[in-house]
């Protein structure tokens, strides 16, 4: 192959791992609406179901007053949970800090049949409300 096949097979990989990126940023978006502390107190206070996905020992030192502990990992452990909740209600989940996993558990929610999907955009590592 020349350097010019090479470059080209280069640029055409970062392109289409941007475009992955892209595409997985959206479609994880698109799976549930990200609220703010006010509103996610709002939400729990309306009768959301409240799932916190972070690790079991992390839930037991504090967590949102409400909140079950369904770990996201391992997702088969996630999944097992799901039956737990009602799909008529809303359901509100939180993780340590902003990142992809309550996304993917939003994800795994909507393809379950849950409609009514909340994230707390800041993660718990933010949270101002009450915790136990």
């Amino acid at each position: 192959m020349s350097d010019v096949m090479i470059t080209v097979a280069a640029w055409l990989l970062v392109l289409v791992l941007i475009a992955y990126i892209i595409w997985n940023y959206f479609r994880l978006k698109k799976a549930a609406n990200y609220v703010s502390n006010a509103t996610f107190q709002e939400l729990i206070r309306a009768g959301g179901q409240l799932i916190d996905i972070r690790d079991p020992k992390l839930f037991q030192q504090k967590h949102i007053l409400g909140a079950r502990n369904f770990p996201m990992l391992p997702k088969a452990q996630f999944e097992a949970s799901l039956p737990a909740l009602r799909k008529n209600k809303p359901v509100l989940i939180y993780e340590g800090a902003r990142g992809q996993a309550a996304g993917r558990a939003a994800l795994i929610l909507k393809k379950s049949g849950f409609t009514d999907i909340y994230v707390l955009s800041d993660g718990f590592d933010y949270w101002n409300g009450k915790v136990k």
